[in-house]
């Protein structure tokens, strides 16, 4: 699998496709400008890769959104804030049809990671939850509402990529639990997945696990793939590598080689994703492989993947203005009901005055999409508020006591995907946390949680600020002890 330079498909690229009969494309925020221009892109590639390519994206809810012109899935953390498998099927099902109307057959969620560890600096919002008994039912649903539209659906990242400290992106992450603290926990999801429910693909970590395999990431890793997956678990469906230019592969083990061997240790398909120079390099080193016989199983390989194209085809699929506001509809009642409360807090009434302290500009990192810029949350919020905003840039500190001085309550809004260091320690009366759950831990004061912050959440949080929408979210389970620690704090 290989991604694509920009939105269009240029005659050096359909070329390279067609030059190594590759089939299958990731895409990205790059190759999308519009609804009409990724369908023309789509019909394209179809064209070019033939009636078994496999056309696919992260479309995961949340901040991890490719596509803008789609009503937005909420993360996978809002989804668990509510707990209810029916509505995690709707919001799957929903997600799918916006994709199958443009022929993208392929949709790298649900995630079925644990988010065990609150600094995670990769995953966060992207779980379900903390809890492996709460993370499986709700992923499985989401999963089977895919399937429901004929969308291929892959869980991810397996063996569990939840209780990292660093990102597969920038850095080769190790996780030293032992065998039975992995089965406890990171296995679960996964090892129900693969035994009671239909799961076409897996996606592999990119994480050394020494209980497992002391050297090898489990990408790489023929004990865990082969040994464990295909073997001690029965897996029949496809498997595939996570990006291999992530800088944990392409750091430590190379380009090529590492292709040749995520293959031999049981992988069907690599993401060779990033410079067309390392593309060639992956595609050359594995043709040499092939005929050298060092991957065993090419045609079993092979056959996996045609199955799998041929079971979820990349056909354009109707997707008329009464379906697409129907989900909406879903998709805008999903953000309300995952809305969660910490340490009960107290908002001012419509119409007060009110000090903002946030983040001018989130840039997009890696996996998600930009967040909410201070602006724009500004403009939101004056429709409620006589506002007196603070932007702040880069970790510029904040003088609280000054700020209270103003007799204005202060309300924080945190926007980053990761734990943003400049808050730590921070004193605002109140706290909207718009995306990681877990910057409660660093901030001193009652807060709302929406888990994310598109356009369908901030209508929620704005929703319970006039008090016509209520937070009945639950909070993620290492939350929960810290919030009962505190009694409720009023401005």
């Amino acid at each position: 699998m290989v991604d694509l330079p920009g939105p269009v498909l240029d005659d050096d690229t359909r070329e390279h496709l067609r030059r190594h009969a590759i089939r299958a494309v990731c895409l990205f925020r790059k190759n999308i400008e519009n609804f009409a221009q990724l369908a023309q892109l789509t019909a394209e590639l179809r064209l070019v890769m033939g009636p078994d390519a496999l056309i696919a994206i992260d479309q995961e809810g949340g901040g991890v959104v490719r596509t803008t012109f789609f009503p937005f899935p909420p993360s996978a953390m809002s989804l668990g804030a509510c707990g209810d498998p029916a509505l995690a099927f709707e919001v799957g099902a929903a997600t799918a049809r916006g994709l199958a109307s443009l022929g993208i057959n392929w949709n790298f969620a649900p995630v079925l990671d644990v988010n065990s560890n609150p600094a995670n600096p990769v995953i966060g919002d992207r779980a379900f939850g903390s809890d492996p008994q709460q993370v499986t039912p709700l992923a499985l649903a989401w999963l089977s509402g895919s399937l429901s539209q004929g969308v291929a659906g892959c869980v991810k990242h397996f063996p569990g990529h939840g209780d990292t400290h660093l990102d597969s992106h920038l850095a080769l992450p190790r996780v030293d639990k032992t065998r039975g603290q992995l089965e406890n926990c990171e296995f679960m999801p996964f090892q129900r997945a693969v035994s009671e429910a239909d799961v076409p693909a897996v996606m592999t970590a990119h994480i050394v696990y020494p209980a497992l395999d002391e050297t090898r990431p489990a990408t790489l890793s023929e004990r865990v793939l082969s040994g464990l997956l295909r073997e001690a678990w029965n897996y029949g469906g496809v498997i595939i590598t996570d990006s291999m230019g992530m800088k944990a592969i392409d750091d430590h083990f190379g380009r090529g080689e590492a292709a040749v061997m995520a293959l031999a240790a049981g992988a069907d398909m690599v993401m060779a994703l990033g410079r067309r120079s390392a593309q060639e390099e992956t595609l050359q080193t594995v043709e040499r492989a092939l005929a050298e016989g060092r991957i065993e199983q090419s045609d079993t390989r092979r056959s996996r993947l045609r199955a799998l194209a041929r079971r979820f085809p990349s056909e354009k699929r109707a997707y008329d203005g009464v379906q697409r506001e129907q989900d909406a509809r879903i998709m805008q009642a999903a953000w309300a009901r995952g809305l969660t409360t910490y340490r009960d807090p107290q908002f001012p009434p419509p119409g007060a005055s009110v000090t903002l302290v946030t983040l001018a500009e989130v840039p997009g990192e890696y996996v998600s999409e930009a967040g909410l810029s201070g602006a724009q949350l500004l403009r939101h919020l004056e429709t409620l508020y006589d506002v007196r905003a603070h932007l702040v840039s880069g970790e510029v500190p904040v003088d609280w006591d000054a700020l209270r001085e103003e007799r204005r309550p202060v309300i924080l809004a945190t926007t980053t995907r990761q734990r943003f260091p400049g808050w730590r320690r921070a004193r605002p009366d109140l706290h909207l946390a718009l995306w990681n759950p877990y910057a409660v831990l660093d901030v001193d004061a009652p807060a709302l949680l929406s888990y994310g912050s598109r356009p369908e959440a901030v209508q929620a949080v704005l929703g319970y600020l006039r008090g016509e929408v209520a937070a009945g979210g639950r909070l993620p389970v290492l939350l929960e002890t810290r919030s009962a620690e505190h009694p409720a704090q009023k401005p």
